[in-house]
């Protein structure tokens, strides 16, 4: 259970202010290009069963929508989208599920072993723990009534987790907005026309759209970082324009999560996939 009011909401997403160019992105991938159609031969029912998958966990708890859809952004932000937070700690090195952003709020993990053990039945050690939480992060969307996307995939698993990297890199919930918008920068995700993008509100808890928007044009912010995106802000246009425009809000949403599942993956030879989500292989 879910405890502490920074770091989730029931049911929906953590302060995810998600501000993204949506021109100039480059985000490194090892010289290999992700691919939406990578698993098509070698993997053919794998989207369908983890879509499955996520919809039945999600009509179980509602609040596994927003959960996934963290858990995405919480492995992207610290070392890349290669599914180190989903690393139990070893006499090695210390997970990140620890790291003060994720202990005792960022759940799923147990979804996400499902769907793992159902694609090493399918197709074992080809599909990818990295590419399960992007494609379950997606399904979570759409199954609370968000966009869907193409998404990438040809991810590898990390074989290591960097839990100090997970208490540095991860924005506070108690940024103001300068300091927000440099911790997306270090990502190299912010640019001369940033999108706020954030499905986090009160008024239509359990589903994805335009509220969020909405409640921060009448001050009713849930967090002091979502209030910090209107008010005198240079993203309020942002806000009011989404507030006006939710088919714009969800397709610039839908395109942002495109390229943050981009940042620092590893493919090819590097990395593995790993046959449990939790430890590496060997």
């Amino acid at each position: 259970m879910e405890s502490n009011p920074t770091t989730s909401y029931v049911p929906l997403f953590y302060c995810v202010i998600l501000t993204v160019a949506l021109r100039g992105l480059s985000a490194a991938t090892n010289g290999q290009e992700l691919a939406s159609n990578y698993y098509d031969l070698t993997c053919p029912r794998a989207l369908a069963a983890i879509r499955g998958s996520v919809l039945a966990a999600v009509r179980k708890d509602r609040r596994m929508g927003a959960s996934l859809l963290r858990m995405h952004f919480h492995d992207c932000f610290v070392t890349g989208c290669d599914g180190s937070v989903l690393l139990d700690d070893t006499p090695s090195f210390r997970g990140e599920k620890t790291a003060g952003p994720n202990d005792n709020s960022l759940r799923g993990f147990e979804v996400i072993d499902a769907v793992k053990s159902q694609m090493e039945s399918l197709c074992p050690g080809v599909v990818s723990c990295a590419d399960i939480v992007a494609v379950a992060a997606r399904d979570s969307v759409v199954a609370l009534g968000g966009p869907t996307w193409a998404v990438q995939l040809g991810r590898k698993d990390s074989t290591t987790a960097d839990y100090a990297a997970a208490n540095t890199d991860l924005p506070s919930p108690f940024m103001d907005l300068p300091a927000l918008i440099s911790s997306f920068s270090d990502k190299g995700l912010a640019g001369s026309n940033d999108t706020t993008l954030s499905p986090l509100d009160a008024a239509s808890p359990g589903f994805f759209d335009n509220a969020y928007f909405t409640n921060l044009i009448a001050n009713q912010g849930l967090l002091h970082s979502d209030q910090q995106l209107f008010g005198g802000a240079s993203t309020d246009a942002h806000v009011v324009d989404y507030a006006k425009r939710p088919r714009a809000f969800l397709a610039d949403f839908a395109a942002a999560m495109v390229k943050m599942g981009s940042l620092g993956v590893i493919t090819g030879t590097d990395g593995e996939v790993r046959a449990n989500c939790r430890k590496i292989n060997g």
